[in-house]
């Protein structure tokens, strides 16, 4: 008699064992990147927004005139959401200041972004839309030149 045992052959069965695992894993691994990617999306989107609105309201305060301050100011935002990447159709623009356009006026300058809920790289976004918001404000240089009046900032 052998003092050792004697290892028992074994066959295939239950070599795919466990594969079901992988295709999960797969999945929660491709559904987690998507995840993140959108999460991404949104953070780029509101850095996008935040850049636009602030090339715009300093546009907007550089300007000598206000018709010339309106279009610039959409034009920097333009400018700066296209340098982002993304499609200026998805941008709004709204300008408001304090008692029109001229020295010590407060302008403020908000940019609302359409982001999709889902984008996927390479086709494109769909689901619903949410808006990413940003906004800047400056005040009209009071000492500059170009501009009519007097430099009366209360203080």
């Amino acid at each position: 008699m052998s003092r050792f045992r004697t290892v028992p052959d074994f066959d295939d069965r239950g070599q795919l064992a466990g594969m079901e695992s992988l295709v999960f894993g797969f999945l929660v691994l491709v559904v987690g990147s998507l995840v993140l990617a959108n999460a991404w999306a949104v953070v780029d989107a509101k850095y996008a927004a935040t850049a636009a609105a602030r090339e715009a309201v300093r546009a907007y305060v550089e300007a000598s005139s206000e018709t010339q301050a309106d279009r610039a100011a959409l034009d920097a935002a333009t400018s700066s959401i296209r340098s982002h990447g993304r499609d200026p159709a998805e941008m709004s623009l709204t300008v408001d200041t304090e008692g029109g356009f001229g020295r010590c006026r407060r302008a403020s300058v908000e940019v609302v972004l359409e982001v999709p809920s889902v984008r996927v790289p390479f086709i494109g976004g769909f689901g619903r839309r949410f808006e990413i918001r940003a906004s800047h404000a400056e005040i009209v240089d009071p000492y500059r030149s170009g501009l009519e009046g007097e430099a009366a900032c209360g203080g």
